[in-house]
């Protein structure tokens, strides 16, 4: 495998407008079309837009849908089939029981690994993510895409971490896999795939990108809406916990760089933070999120190197994948 691996991070509702922004932007600036991607990693909202890229739908679509703009006729057909993605149920909870109390032990003897406990201590969620499975589900014909596609989850009764899609991971289609790496912890049913419970990729790490180690890439591109860009500065509550997951970011980053595979993240900057707010799953704040990222990227490919090495890829004309 050579060329571009896209790494698509979690961050719910907002995040994918974050990707929706940053990808046309991408896109705009260089000519390189995120669907020809060698290998997309999706984790969560991540996952979801990884998923839809594969199945052929366009940046300026995924864009239009966000900002409240229309789509194409193409685009209009494509969300037809994968289904609009509206708001989704509050989270509900039937029992205050822990849904691991395994993965929580484990996450108090790894702080650094806050999800694992966050996952364990939460009660199972109770709002299905079935009726978006079985659209993406439909769509692939109950399989997966022709393309690499990896989705990252976590396994909910010992705190591994699987990657849907990936050449060593237990078999399942792309709907069950996506709706396991969306599973957010003490609102979405977790997913059982293989006789085993997954929950939100996110927990693990908010982007995976280290899943990438090894693989034979010229760039990696990481869309990262859970972290923040270097000198970004807003007085919010969750600062802290964007540098740190920025912290890990970096760590992830390093391993591939070390192989010699350039990085090139795109993490909120302090305007993008400004219209972000705190609730992740706030639809209301799609379009000015996915604004705000778009110009953000934009300014950030007018001084970066990776706008170069995209458009020479672009230049060397990438088939699209079909779905």
């Amino acid at each position: 495998m050579a060329g571009v691996g896209l790494v698509l991070g979690a961050g719910g509702v907002v995040g994918h407008a974050f990707h929706a922004g940053v990808l046309r932007a991408l896109e705009e600036a260089t000519g390189w079309d995120p669907r020809t991607a060698d290998v997309i990693v999706g984790t969560s909202a991540g996952a979801y837009a990884g998923a839809q890229l594969r199945a052929g739908l366009c940046t300026a679509d995924l864009l239009a849908r966000v900002a409240g703009e229309a789509v194409s006729v193409d685009g209009l057909v494509l969300y037809e089939q994968l289904g609009w993605a509206e708001a989704l149920d509050g989270p509900r909870l039937h029992s205050l029981r822990m849904a691991s109390p395994r993965l929580a032990l484990r996450g108090l003897v790894r702080p650094w690994r806050l999800g694992y406990l966050t996952a364990g201590v939460l009660p199972r969620g109770c709002v299905s993510l079935e009726v978006h499975a079985a659209k993406l589900r439909g769509f692939f014909g109950g399989g997966w895409p022709e393309r690499p596609l990896w989705a990252c989850a976590l396994r909910l009764d010992d705190g591994r971490r699987v990657v849907f899609g990936h050449p060593r991971a237990a078999v399942t289609d792309i709907g069950s896999a996506v709706a396991a790496s969306c599973a957010i912890p003490g609102w979405f049913s977790p997913v059982e795939v293989g006789g085993r419970w997954h929950v939100d990729g996110g927990t693990h790490s908010p982007t995976n990108l280290d899943v990438l180690a090894g693989e034979p890439l010229d760039l990696v591109v990481v869309v990262a809406p859970m972290s923040v860009a270097r000198g970004a500065w807003r007085p919010t509550v969750d600062l802290l916990a964007r540098k740190s997951l920025r912290l890990l970011l970096a760590d992830e980053a390093r391993g591939l760089r070390r192989q010699g595979t350039p990085v090139v993240a795109f993490q909120p900057t302090g305007p993008d933070l400004d219209v972000m707010g705190l609730n992740v799953m706030n639809h209301r704040r799609r379009r000015p999120v996915a604004l705000s990222a778009y110009e953000s990227a934009l300014r950030r490919l007018e001084r970066s190197e990776c706008r170069e090495r995209l458009a020479a890829l672009a230049v060397a004309g990438a088939p699209l994948p079909r779905p």
